[in-house]
């Protein structure tokens, strides 16, 4: 079976299409399909809205079935920001590097065990048909003092799990850890009700 994702995000792809090969499950992107996904306006209030959104968006656009997630990082001692403004962060065209400089001095002063973090993943499905559904995933860890490692995304760098950041795991590590890889299990378990 064919679904599209609602990204441009090539390692959102391969993470998506690592988890559903097991279901026979083949994920695109809109181009490999030869279709034109509208830009959406990420308007929700919560993860799960933005994710619908996103699915219900791409589902229209192509009439496949369409996953679309949307993801973030909430930090305790910043009442949970970014969350839901993750990508826009300190500004919607500053670097990931910029938004982690950022986010590393507003916590400057602020000690180790207060610098508790959540990765939180909300991934929507949506069919043609009009069936539709969200799961969410997370995983808890911490904020470090200064990015480390080179494999990842986003704000990998600075989210430390024990020891070692999301950008130092390898893929096979990140995915059985990771807030997208706890939801994209979920989104496999609940896709074996739908196919």
């Amino acid at each position: 079976m064919e679904f599209l994702i609602a990204t441009h995000n090539l390692k959102k792809r391969e993470e998506l299409r690592r988890i559903l090969a097991p279901l026979g499950i083949e994920v695109y992107l809109d181009y490999e399909k030869g279709v034109f996904l509208n830009e959406v306006e990420e308007t929700g209030k919560t993860f799960e809205e933005n994710a619908m959104l996103k699915a219900v968006g791409g589902c229209a656009d192509s009439m496949m079935p369409c996953i679309a997630d949307d993801s973030g990082l909430c930090v305790d001692a910043l009442d949970g920001r970014p969350g839901v403004l993750s990508a826009r962060y300190h500004g919607e065209e500053t670097s990931y590097a910029e938004k982690m400089a950022f986010l590393l001095e507003e916590l400057k002063d602020v000690p180790e065990e207060n610098r508790t973090a959540r990765f939180v993943s909300a991934v929507a499905c949506v069919f043609p048909d009009g069936r539709r559904f969200t799961v969410r995933g997370a995983c808890e860890g911490k904020i470090g003092y200064a990015p480390r490692g080179d494999n990842g995304f986003g704000y990998d760098p600075v989210f430390m799990v024990g020891d070692r950041s999301f950008a130092e795991l390898t893929a096979a590590e990140k995915d059985a850890l990771s807030h997208r890889g706890n939801a994209l299990r979920k989104l496999a378990e609940e896709l074996k009700n739908y196919i």
